[in-house]
């Protein structure tokens, strides 16, 4: 987590990225304006003003397949132009890596078609580990 922008953050960017850390999964817009009501939040710009800070310094990540939003897990992601994630669509777990390879053959292509990405999301669903030993079972 970048500390220098978590200490920028308003009060409403503070307890959206609250509500977004303490979430076991990720969270749509509208799941955080539920929890968040009883904390002066009436309306869904609120959020997504919040949001919007918070994707900017990189501290959230927003799950384009789910339209919901997650909690950077590793330091540093606002430096990142990509980022990946794998979606178990049994349990909901969703885990955060650096698409390394991924990316090297992307810029690769991108480099050769003259493709200029500003923005990269790889997003992997399917079954993690734990879900498909259960069902083994």
């Amino acid at each position: 987590m970048n500390k220098a922008a978590h200490k920028e953050l308003t009060k409403n960017q503070g307890l959206v990225f609250g509500a977004l850390t303490s979430a076991e999964g990720p969270l749509t817009a509208y799941a955080i304006l539920d929890q968040l009501r009883d904390d002066g939040f009436r309306a869904p710009l609120q959020v997504y003003r919040a949001l919007e800070k918070l994707l900017e310094v990189g501290l959230v990540h927003r799950l384009e397949s789910l339209n919901a939003f997650v909690a950077c897990s590793h330091p540093g992601c606002s430096s990142h132009h990509a980022v990946a994630f794998a979606i178990c669509e049994t349990c909901g777990h969703v885990s955060e890596f650096a698409p390394n390879a991924a990316l090297a053959d992307l810029s690769s292509w991108a480099e050769k078609a003259k493709f200029r990405p500003s923005k990269t999301t790889i997003e992997l669903r399917g079954t993690c580990a734990n879900c498909s030993t259960q069902s083994a079972n």
